[in-house]
């Protein structure tokens, strides 16, 4: 199944529905996200319940540090009698991990940058624009190259034979249909041969091609430019035309960047706070609140130095500020439910000691 294929039709429904692709990635983050809040309770819960239970937990390990196994028996018979499994707060970071990496696939996709890779959304210029951009502009006619750079051919192709035109002609195994006869060199024009058979046609029609019209992606900058094949030596041969390159900041991009950092050192605080009436060892929070700090500005520097598109950040911010307000919810949500145990128990203790009165 093509996941890239199915998340990009899921997004272009939502931008015809949004009525921009912009649009269209932040609904999709808050779909998937939402979809996850049962997880997220689970994880909060359970971050919670190791917080509560952490003074009980650290006086079985004082007391029984010189016995490992021991040790291990008394912390599971500790886990079983309160119902707490340690492994649960893992659970939503793990089905968070597949989601992210498919999304972030599909939006650092060749088919996503020549769907909508030069539509803009607020501040943003290009979805498709990192903070350090050499590449030329797509569907211009010239690329603009580097001597490594590889090439993928679009899904489908426009076949001209010798008496019809075919439409949306099924490219077969598009990453290695295109490869680079030659050597790149600068400023030089360079081949680029594709083999017919590539191409979903029958024999007879493989024979009778007089050219061949295909979105060309270049892998490394993801420019996307409609180059023309034509038979040479039973293989498609295409001379294609080098722009100079042109490098330019986007600091649109920047600032997403700072963003990003800005609302992760955000959600880590407001994660931090619903801790700090919890009992905590004081180890553990002072490399908790240095995590808080420190991780924020690694990942925010990692994007700097890494090209991330604008479309992969606007995912990353948007998932950040859900994950701030979904935090303070849930937390409320949690807070309640231990003043009503707190009552309950009250209650209860009331109860017995009216009892006891009585008797």
């Amino acid at each position: 199944m093509d996941f890239v294929g199915f998340t990009l039709s899921i997004l272009h429904i939502l931008a015809d529905f949004a009525g921009s692709w912009g649009l269209a990635i932040i609904l999709l983050t808050i779909i998937v996200r939402a979809c996850m809040w049962p997880s997220s309770i689970s994880q909060q819960r359970s971050m919670r319940n190791m917080q509560l239970l952490q003074p009980k937990m650290k006086a079985i390990q004082d007391r029984y540090k010189s016995n490992p196994q021991m040790m291990q028996q008394k912390m599971m018979e500790f886990y079983k009698e309160h119902k707490f499994n340690p492994m649960a707060g893992c659970l939503p970071l793990l089905l968070q991990l597949p989601v992210f990496i498919l999304l972030y696939t599909a939006l650092m996709s060749p088919q996503f940058i020549q769907q909508a890779g030069d539509a803009g959304f607020l501040f943003i210029k290009r979805l498709d624009a990192t903070i350090k951009s050499t590449a030329g502009q797509s569907f211009d006619g010239k690329f603009v190259v580097g001597p490594y750079d590889s090439f993928t051919a679009g899904k489908t192709a426009k076949v001209y034979l010798e008496d019809k035109v075919i439409e949306n002609v099924k490219v077969d195994r598009p990453t290695k249909a295109i490869t680079v006869q030659g050597e790149i060199r600068p400023n030089e024009n360079f081949d680029l041969k594709m083999y017919p058979d590539s191409l979903k046609l029958t024999f007879a029609e493989l024979k009778a091609i007089k050219k061949v019209e295909i979105n060309v992606i270049d892998n490394q900058t993801k420019e996307t430019e409609k180059i023309t094949f034509t038979p040479m030596n039973n293989i498609l041969a295409a001379n294609v035309p080098v722009a100079q390159v042109q490098s330019a900041i986007h600091y649109d991009v920047i600032f997403l960047v700072l963003l990003f950092a800005l609302t992760m050192w955000v959600s880590q605080k407001v994660m931090m706070s619903s801790q700090k009436n919890m009992q905590q060892d004081p180890t553990q929070q002072a490399i908790q609140k240095s995590m808080g700090t420190v991780m924020p500005l690694m990942i925010g520097l990692t994007f700097i130095f890494i090209p991330i598109p604008a479309g992969v950040l606007l995912y990353l911010v948007t998932s950040n500020i859900f994950q701030i307000i979904q935090t303070v919810i849930i937390n409320k949500q949690l807070e309640k439910e231990d003043n009503h145990k707190a009552q309950s128990c009250a209650a209860d203790e009331a109860k017995k000691i009216e009892a006891k009165e009585v008797k």
